[in-house]
This record gives structure tokens, C-alpha cells and sequence, in this order.
């Protein structure tokens, strides 16, 4: 499945560890996952979310919230995977919380199913707790995959270099993205920014690839305190938080908040 992200040559997989012709070696880790992410390809000593993150991602997501996104992309990859397939790709997978469903569906294809983080705490997560996925921890920028060997990738808010997508992705295979719609969390960022500018819808476009399907998902939820501040905590503009804002949140009896998602299938040309 993967391939050594220092000369690009298959791994052969051994019982604790991945070697390469070359040498290059790769050991799994107690949880299953295995690290190919090479010291000299970190941008920072520990790249991605960090464990508090990951905590309130988790706690977050348990509670349900974005349990109808989950499921809609998971429909969606089941319209895509042929009645046969190989490989399925998260990337940015996190804990893996998207990445189980995901692979509920590949395995009534026979496939298998990878995600993929630089977080190397997200992906301990993840391995531990969903041991039917196989989980390394890499650069979105640098897939560890042979040419035209996943059936489908899904990145949800993840980036990834569009050369990487058609390099790996097979000749009528699919990519679906999910990234954030014009009143995503609206209500959460008036708590932080005096002024509210709403996400400009993406004009995304992928080289190599058609786009054959877009759809919007929103809805809003109601959180508790616990969950509100597990939001805030696993957004982006977390650090542009005043204190008073945190506190605030820690009040609350139920915050009301709008989700908006676009999802976009794409597929590899022929």
C-alpha cells in the first residue's frame, strides 16, 4: 500500500516494521500505525493538532454534531467506489472519527482503507480506536502511494496539492472535498470578531479532474456548554478567542449555532 517517502520506492510491509529496497526502514508503532513523516519534512517539531485539540475534536464529534456530514460524504462515497475496489484515502483524517464510516463502506467493496494526518498524536488516536483502519502519519503534500492506486480520496478541510491528487488517484477514480459554506459557524465567530465576514465560497478547481457533483449541507445545532467550548477549541480562529469569550461559553445553557458545508465530487479523467 504505501511507498518510502525518502526515495519513493514500494514498502514491503514486515511484522513490526516497513522497509524499502533501499533500506529505509519504518517501524509500527504499539497501536498499529506506522510514521512517514521524516524529521527532515516537519515544519515544526510537533506538527498538526496537538492532544488538547484532539480531546475536544473528539469529545465534539462523540456528541453527534456532524454525525449528518458524516454520513452525506459516506453516501456519497458509496455512489463512487466501483462493486470491486482496492484503496480509500482520508486525508487529514484526524482521529479518524469520518475515516470509520468511511471505511464501513469500502469494506463492502473489498477495499481497504488508509488515513492520514501529520498529527502524530490524531493518528495514535486514531489507530487505538478503530484498529480496521490502517492509519500512518504523513504529508498531505507528499502522499506515501503509488501512481493510480486509490479508488477514491476524501479530504475534508484538508489541503493537498492537486499534482499529488491525480499522481495517486486511478483514471476514473474520485476525490471528495468538503470545505466550509458562506455561514459556517457564523454565530461563533460573532463571539470573537467585531466585524462578521462570511467565507467566500471557494471557486475550487483540480487539475486532472472533473467536477460532477457540488451540494450544500446546513443545519443548526444546539450545544451545551461542554460542546460549545469543544468547538471553539477545535476551530482556527480558537487563539483570536478573548477570555471573556471562553468564560462566556462555559456559562451557557445551550448555544445555537449554524453549520454550513459544500461538498464537491470530483473525477479523475481518463
Amino acid at each position: 500500500m504505501f511507498t518510502c517517502p525518502l526515495c519513493h520506492a514500494p514498502l514491503s510491509e514486515k511484522p513490526k516494521s516497513y522497509l524499502c529496497p533501499q533500506g529505509h526502514q519504518f517501524d509500527k508503532a504499539k497501536e498499529g500505525y506506522v510514521n512517514l513523516l521524516p524529521v527532515q519534512f516537519k515544519h515544526s517539531k510537533q506538527p498538526g493538532d496537538n492532544g488538547e485539540m484532539m480531546q475536544a475534536r473528539r469529545a465534539f464529534l462523540d456528541a453527534g454534531h456532524y454525525q449528518p456530514l458524516r454520513q452525506r460524504v459516506a453516501e456519497l462515497l458509496e455512489k463512487q467506489l466501483a462493486a470491486q475496489a482496492d484503496t480509500i484515502l482520508d486525508i487529514g483524517c484526524g482521529e479518524g472519527y469520518y475515516t470509520a464510516a468511511f471505511a464501513e463502506v469500502a469494506l463492502r467493496h473489498g477495499a481497504n482503507t488508509c488515513g492520514l494526518d501529520v498529527s502524530k498524536v490524531a493518528i495514535r488516536y486514531g489507530a487505538k480506536r478503530y484498529p480496521g483502519v490502517m492509519f500512518c502519519v504523513a504529508s498531505s503534500h507528499r502522499l506515501p502511494f503509488p501512481e493510480a492506486s486509490l479508488d477514491a480520496v476524501i479530504r475534508i478541510y484538508a489541503p493537498c496539492k492537486a499534482e499529488e491528487l491525480a499522481r495517486t488517484v486511478k483514471p476514473g477514480g474520485s476525490v471528495i472535498t468538503v470545505v466550509p459554506g458562506p455561514r459556517h459557524l457564523v454565530q461563533l465567530k460573532g463571539l470573537i470578531y467585531d466585524e462578521i465576514k462570511l467565507h467566500s465560497p471557494e471557486g475550487e478547481s483540480l487539475e486532472g479532474f472533473t467536477l460532477s457533483e457540488e451540494l450544500q449541507l446546513a443545519y443548526r445545532m444546539t450545544l451545551n456548554a461542554d460542546n460549545a467550548v469543544a468547538l471553539l477549541q477545535m476551530t482556527p480562529f480558537a487563539w483570536r478567542a478573548r477570555p471573556e469569550v471562553w468564560a462566556s461559553l462555559n456559562r451557557v445553557e445551550s448555544f445555537e449555532c449554524e453549520t454550513d458545508f459544500c461538498i464537491r465530487v470530483w473525477q479523475r479523467d481518463r
